[in-house]
């Protein structure tokens, strides 16, 4: 695959493009995330034969950009912001627009595909609930122990078709009160998701929240591309 990396607005963007994509994969990072990246793109090469585009977007504040509403701090001292509706401004206002300009995507032949992973995956999930331009959610390692958010995912409905969601197998095996709940919350949330109907998978991944980050990512993605 061909890969650069370009400037798109305030953000740096790294592009895996193949030959006649039929997927564009967007993706919310870090700096731990980008060192990954080249990885992340030969197992999903590896989990299905469909081309596609990978756009990967630096976030600057993880706890601010991917988060819907402010919440006190769970880790930490830092709390988390609001600016998970300016972010997905951006992916819709400017990212996707931009790369249409550059015939990096082309909504009428491609699906759409939103992923992420932990707050990124959080933010994924939660942008389905927004808006009907992602045909596919991989929200992998989600963060749906978030305050309030089992609530919000009760009342609501997601948009996309598809969602697939994962969590590592000691996750939840934590002494933090509020991340303990991240696999009951899960359980609820891929149940919320089948009763509306929703083509989804909860998969279980072997390992704590910081392990094969990589790996549990692209495996969300070759799901959703093998799924829609």
């Amino acid at each position: 695959m061909k890969k650069e990396t370009i400037q798109i607005a305030d953000r740096t963007c790294t592009i895996y493009k193949s030959e006649h994509p039929e997927y564009l994969l967007i993706q919310p990072i870090d700096e731990h995330d980008l060192e990954l990246l080249d990885n992340e793109v030969a197992v999903i090469q590896s989990q299905t034969n469909k081309p596609f585009t990978l756009v990967a977007f630096e976030i600057k504040d993880w706890q601010s950009e991917l988060t819907p509403w402010t919440a006190a701090a769970v880790f930490g001292r830092v709390p988390f912001g609001d600016g998970a509706v300016a972010t997905l401004s951006f992916i819709k206002d400017t990212l996707i627009p931009q790369l249409e300009q550059k015939q990096l995507f082309d909504k009428d032949k491609m699906k759409c595909v939103l992923g992420g992973y932990s707050l990124a995956g959080f933010f994924a999930l939660w942008s389905s609930y927004q808006t009907e331009i992602f045909d596919g959610i991989a929200a992998v390692s989600p963060s749906v122990w978030y305050p309030q958010w089992m609530e919000y995912a009760k009342d609501n409905k997601p948009l996309a078709t598809s969602i697939y969601l994962s969590l590592g197998d000691k996750e939840e095996k934590t002494k933090n009160p509020i991340m303990a709940q991240a696999g009951n919350c899960i359980r609820k949330q891929q149940e919320l998701l089948t009763a509306q109907g929703i083509s989804t998978i909860l998969e279980w991944n072997p390992g704590n929240h910081f392990q094969h980050s990589d790996e549990r990512s692209a495996k969300g993605f070759a799901w959703i591309m093998n799924h829609i």
